[in-house]
């Protein structure tokens, strides 16, 4: 019997892009038969992403305070829990992450068994490869997180990413808030799930502006090393 695929699109004054996003998607055959469905996790945006949204075949959850993007992810990720799907998606709602490129994560899972996979833009260097600086710090991270975990995770902040039925238990039970992506493969790997990546093409945002910006991202660099030693650290 085919399996069951949420896509979980956190978003955040994205009413530019999900008009370009959300066709695509809604068009988009998965592979080995597996069902689509979609739910947008609407983050107290301040503009018309719910009222776009609700245009569509698509599961609005619209939060009632701001809960930055791992709460939102997490919200998607319950919601897969709690509606028994087996597999999770995050897809961006800026228009990043083509949903032609969905395909490939889930074929890896398939062949694999891996967990978690992870959308990776570096490993072939194709596509949309961010800034010089963001690059610079993303490298730092794939150090950090192999020195902590002894994995190699090229494109550790991507937040393209499938959870399985495992992912998803632990993910919908405690999963990193503020800036979840790097951090939340300390977590899984504590746990013993198997990460991977797989080679994506990636596009340039579509539209609304990022949460990582200028001097923030000092801060950002400062703050996700202190939360990835903490989870490090934690007890199970």
């Amino acid at each position: 019997m085919p399996g069951k695929v949420l896509i979980v699109i956190p978003c955040y004054n994205e009413e530019a892009s999900l008009p370009i996003l959300l066709p695509e998607l809604l068009s988009t055959k998965l592979p080995n038969g597996y069902e689509l469905n979609a739910v947008i996790i609407n983050d107290c945006s301040k503009d018309n992403t719910v009222a776009v949204a609700k245009n569509y075949d698509v599961t609005v959850l619209d939060l009632p305070v701001n809960l930055g993007i791992g709460g939102a992810v997490q919200t998607g990720i319950r919601y897969a829990r709690d509606n028994n799907y087996d597999l999770a998606m995050q897809l961006d709602g800026d228009g990043q992450h083509p949903p032609k490129e969905l395909a490939k994560l889930i074929r890896y899972h398939d062949e694999t068994g891996v967990n978690v996979v992870i959308g990776s833009r570096f490993l072939e260097k194709e596509g949309f490869q961010s800034s010089f600086t963001r690059r610079l710090g993303i490298q730092y991270f794939h150090w950090l997180n192999r020195f902590l975990t002894g994995q190699a995770i090229y494109d550790s902040t991507s937040g393209f990413r499938l959870f399985d039925r495992k992912a998803i238990a632990l993910a919908a039970a405690s999963y990193p808030d503020e800036y979840p992506e790097p951090e939340s493969l300390v977590v899984f790997s504590k746990a013993g799930l198997k990460v991977a990546e797989v080679a994506v093409v990636m596009a340039a945002r579509q539209g609304g502006q990022s949460s990582i910006r200028s001097f923030g991202s000092l801060y950002y660099c400062i703050k996700v090393t202190l939360a990835m030693f903490f989870s490090f650290i934690r007890k199970p």
